[in-house]
């Protein structure tokens, strides 16, 4: 759309926030009419809109449920639910919804940069700063943008000119793109996640699978997830599009992976029926637990489909540095190695993390979202020499640990106070051996005790600390 077609236009932003304040700020710069209507109306809530109401913007706040007359366009921030009565009133009036991430597509100018898009359930944040660590290595101006680091809007409407972006996208954000088209995406895996937004898997699965509508250049998949490579088969994608795989394992052709600890690319070269191209040594991820590894290949599929040398691949991933609280290592404590993957909020991700490390004392719990446990009890109870329950959920935990690793001891920390992860940290210390990780993958959301999944990392490393 062009400048000229936002003059005058009545659009509504539905919520403050970090998405809906850049929204109103930049339609309002485009000449619209901007109404930003909010179902909060607390203090911090006032002060956002005191702020927009100084620079001509109307909020209309502790009414988020009732459009405003004359609306012909609404921008919503991605955590609003798709029942929310100010959607069914928008189809009613046969108006448009769009999220923060369409409205940033939209506002692309003609030699904008194109997008490398990363979704999945578990990995978004790491593989796309792995990816746009390997596109500097190549030399090129790119940015981690999207649910991560700089603001879609801004990173389309500023003055930063960037080669390509990597952007990662929460399914949230891709059910309110209807349009978006990137030049190649990824969907790393998928686990029931936020079903209560989406309300059922299939419609979770579906909102994922809208990344890849439009691919040019590559489809990426998990090939040891089916459900990654069925989102593949049913995209629409233009002609000559390509489905590409990654594995821990020896790949096949138009797949990348791993063959006796180098990664190995068998897609992007001339002959991928009979050549493989090395692109780094699984040494050169950090760290190099299995689910680190398939995310690293992700990325560097993104990467050779835009066209980037190997030796990027390889400089790329050894300059990577993770974020906190994704596998972390806090320190050594008599032997014991203490981990910290607050991060590691779901069932899935959980699993993941702890099958990276052997033996485990294992600290979980916090709210569980609807989430059942014994799947991943059962694939983790060999590894366990203990577990430590915390939160709100812990209860459903230990229903699944009764069933499946009966005889692994389980302490429970009733407390909920701020002296409950210390008491958690000492009772895994209590549990541990020398040469065991004591290992906090939640497996829960962290709001019960914690403001957030950082807080709760913090709350751990602060504990191990006063334990040396």
């Amino acid at each position: 759309m062009s400048t000229q077609d936002w003059q005058g236009k009545h659009v509504t932003v539905a919520g403050l926030g970090v998405s809906g304040i850049p929204a109103a700020r930049v339609l309002h710069g485009l000449g619209a009419v901007v109404t930003v209507v909010n179902d909060g109306d607390d203090e911090r809530a006032r002060a956002q809109a005191a702020e927009l109401e100084a620079t001509g913007i109307t909020v209309r706040l502790g009414d988020g449920a009732t459009l405003p007359e004359g609306t012909e366009l609404v921008v919503t921030a991605p955590g609003w639910k798709p029942d929310k009565p100010l959607f069914a009133a928008a189809a009613e009036a046969g108006v448009e919804v769009w999220g923060d991430v369409e409205l940033a597509w939209r506002l692309r100018g003609p030699d904008s940069a194109p997008w490398l898009a990363v979704t999945g359930t578990n990995g978004k944040t790491t593989t796309v700063r792995m990816l746009a660590s390997i596109l500097e290595a190549a030399g090129l101006k790119t940015a981690a943008v999207g649910n991560i680091g700089v603001s879609l809007l801004d990173a389309v409407r500023g003055d930063e000119k960037y080669d390509v972006l990597a952007v990662e996208l929460s399914s949230y954000q891709l059910h309110w793109a209807p349009s978006l088209r990137a030049h190649s995406a990824a969907v790393l895996n998928l686990a029931p996640d936020h079903l209560d937004w989406h309300g059922s898997m299939e419609a979770y699965a579906a909102d994922k699978g809208r990344i890849y509508e439009g691919n040019t250049v590559a489809c990426v998949y998990n090939a040891a997830d089916p459900a990654t490579e069925d989102l593949v088969r049913e995209a629409d994608v233009v002609e000559g599009c390509r489905a590409i795989g990654f594995t821990l394992g020896a790949p096949g052709p138009s797949q990348l992976g791993v063959v006796e600890g180098i990664l190995v690319d068998r897609a992007f070269v001339e002959n991928r029926q009979k050549q493989a191209q090395e692109l780094a040594e699984v040494s050169d991820i950090n760290p190099p637990a299995p689910h680190n590894i398939a995310n690293a290949l992700a990325a560097a599929a993104l990467a050779r489909a835009y066209g980037v040398a190997p030796a990027a691949v390889r400089d790329g991933l050894r300059a990577f540095r993770p974020d906190a609280h994704r596998i972390e290592h806090v320190a050594h404590v008599a032997g014991v190695a203490y981990v910290d993957d607050s991060k590691a909020t779901n069932t899935h991700a959980a699993e993941a993390s702890l099958a990276a490390y052997e033996p485990i004392v294992w600290i979980a719990g916090g709210l569980a979202k609807g989430a059942t446990f014994d799947e991943l009890v059962r694939a983790s109870a060999p590894r366990l020499r203990g577990v430590v329950l915390m939160g709100a959920d812990r209860a459903l935990i230990a229903e699944a640990l009764a069933r499946h690793a009966p005889e692994v001891p389980v302490v429970d920390i009733e407390r909920t106070d701020t002296g409950a992860m210390p008491a958690a940290v000492r009772a895994a210390a209590g549990l541990a051996q020398p040469g065991d990780t004591v290992l906090l993958a939640p497996a829960c959301a962290s709001m019960d005790m914690f403001t957030n999944y950082n807080k709760r990392g913090e709350a751990f490393a602060e504990a191990v600390r006063a334990l040396a």
